[in-house]
């Protein structure tokens, strides 16, 4: 019986650590209609993911630490404007997860070609990482940043070649 006993709590002691690591994980699976296009309003700090014209999910977001205007040149800090597409995705990302954004376009680099500069890169939809951070500041290098818990359903919902329009 003694034997049983312990059988039986140790089958249930790694049955919930499997749960417990189950609902830890970064990654979820998402099974609603598809994000056909992303829309960022930089004025007003929000991010929307439609199916179609059908808005699914409205985030609030954080900027380049330099928000107004449109990204230009390496180190500018500023976030993109224009259309561009998911095109790249990092699960082991410095924050938290991120999808990529295919910054800079053939227009962005001829631009800062004819300005004697690099249009800089590693423009992303990412989380906040590990760092404590409070709703108000812009704080990224032209990046767009939400909650870790956000940017998980992000990540579940948002498929590379979606395309992202991002608005003064």
């Amino acid at each position: 019986m003694e034997q049983f006993t312990r059988r039986g709590a140790l089958a249930l002691s790694l049955g919930s650590a499997a749960f417990v690591m189950g609902c830890g994980s970064k990654f979820i699976t998402y099974r609603g209609p598809e994000v056909t296009r992303v829309e960022v309003q930089k004025s007003n700090r929000a991010m929307y993911l439609f199916h179609h014209n059908v808005l699914l999910e409205p985030y609030q977001v954080q900027l380049g630490f330099t928000a107004a205007g449109p990204k230009q040149f390496e180190g500018d800090g500023k976030t993109p404007e224009g259309r561009y597409h998911i095109d790249r995705r990092n699960p082991d990302s410095s924050f938290y997860l991120s999808i990529g954004i295919d910054y800079p376009n053939n227009d962005d680099r001829a631009f800062a070609e004819s300005m004697g500069k690099k249009p800089g890169g590693d423009i992303f939809i990412h989380g906040w990482g590990d760092k404590r951070r409070g709703r108000g500041d812009d704080w990224t290098a032209g990046c767009i940043a939400v909650t870790n818990r956000e940017m998980k359903m992000v990540y579940a919902m948002v498929r590379n070649g979606t395309p992202v329009d991002i608005f003064a």
